[in-house]
């Protein structure tokens, strides 16, 4: 069956760069629904032509949810293939820089983040199902939002739910050039601080007045100082705002830090240490206010993640494709909820390349014919573990 299904892909890959082409060049940033759902559309197309069935999961303010389905031989222990159709670019982008391939690379908003891994797993059930694999029911799971962390819809839980009662789950986030395999990652928070001061003129009563900027200088240096590598947690403050002249004391300041953790269980510690900073006044007249707003959960390491690392080890290494290892990154994804839902997962699983969110993206394009094959032959050697 693997022979057939390589056979498969090796045939269509005229066909997968053409779809990986549309959809690159449909415009789907978090904010532009309509394009996520256009996006959501033609996936939708493609998984029924394929023999499945779909479900779409309506969210008011942020692009839909894809939930496709295969049935299989068994009733339950389904393998579940994962990923987000929303981009970080903003509208416009297609038009300045449209899917295109130069030197082996594909190039255009979304390419490698990641739309060309979509595309891959897609491709991968298609081959599958026609070498006639039935023995595991096959389902796909596509968020609308996932890049800004499913502010605006309740897609992580929905993940959850999903996922739950797969016997494994393929994200196929960006793939790494070093073979790397993500294993685990860290959680996301966002945290919002605002300073409010008195303002007046710098020149004539600089005494009265009391410095937003100047308190929050302070609280900078207090968020930085927090960072601590040995025990996993980042705070990066990453957008700082404020005062409206050089002639006036400021009397409002902003700053958004981002913070990276390695356990739920550190979540409330940062909070607290984040509400600490707030309340600590340097400049007597301010006042601080502080929000968390939602992250994504740490991706965590689980005896069940590892088994399902080593049968993609074990599929790179009969294939001669290389030899992967075990990769922690910093960044998150909803392979987390997958495992919340106690599903083996296995990140990273996508198209490889690389400058993600950059205007330089790229991803190499023989590796979309790679993944598909990886992703196939990983789904048929699952069967082994039994």
């Amino acid at each position: 069956m693997k022979k057939k299904v390589f056979e498969y892909i090796d045939a269509h890959r005229e066909e997968m760069v053409e779809l990986w082409r549309e959809v690159v060049n449909i415009e789907s940033g978090s904010g532009n629904k309509a394009g996520v759902d256009a996006v959501a559309a033609r996936f939708r197309q493609f998984i029924e032509q394929t023999g499945g069935t779909v479900r779409v999961i309506e969210m008011n303010h942020a692009g839909n949810m894809l939930i496709g389905e295969f049935t299989g031989a068994k009733k339950d222990g389904g393998v579940a293939f994962m990923g987000h159709m929303d981009t970080v670019f903003p509208d416009g982008t297609v038009a300045k820089r449209p899917f295109t391939i130069t030197d082996g690379k594909a190039y255009g908003p979304g390419v490698l983040d990641m739309k060309g891994g979509i595309v891959a797993f897609l491709y991968a059930i298609k081959a599958l199902k026609a070498a006639g694999y039935d023995a595991r029911p096959l389902k796909i799971i596509l968020a609308g939002d996932e890049e800004v962390a499913h502010a605006n819809s309740d897609a992580a839980e929905r993940f959850v739910q999903e996922a739950k009662g797969c016997v494994a789950a393929f994200n196929c986030e960006t793939g790494f050039l070093d073979d790397g395999i993500v294993t685990g990652r860290k959680g996301t928070a966002v945290f919002t601080f605002e300073v409010k001061g008195v303002s007046v003129h710098a020149g004539n009563e600089p005494e009265n007045g009391r410095s937003a900027i100047l308190e929050m200088a302070h609280k900078v240096i207090d968020i930085q100082k927090l960072t601590d590598f040995n025990i996993g947690i980042t705070y990066n403050v990453g957008v700082i705002a404020g005062g409206i002249v050089p002639n006036a004391v400021p009397d409002y300041a902003k700053i958004k830090v981002d913070v990276r953790y390695i356990d739920p269980a550190q979540l409330p510690g940062i909070q607290a240490a984040m509400q600490k900073v707030a309340d600590t006044v340097y400049v007597e007249g301010t006042s601080t206010t502080v929000e968390m707003e939602p992250g994504i959960a740490p991706m965590q390491t689980t005896e069940g993640v590892k088994k399902l690392f080593e049968i993609v080890k074990k599929t790179y290494l009969e294939n001669g494709w290389g030899n992967p290892y075990e990769k922690f990154v910093g960044g998150g994804s909803d392979s987390a909820y997958s495992v919340i839902a106690g599903v083996p997962t296995v990140c990273a699983m996508g198209v490889k390349g690389g400058r993600n969110h950059s205007a330089q993206e790229f991803a190499v394009v023989d590796t979309l014919f790679e993944r598909a094959k990886l992703l196939a032959a990983s789904t048929l050697n699952l069967g082994l573990t039994e």
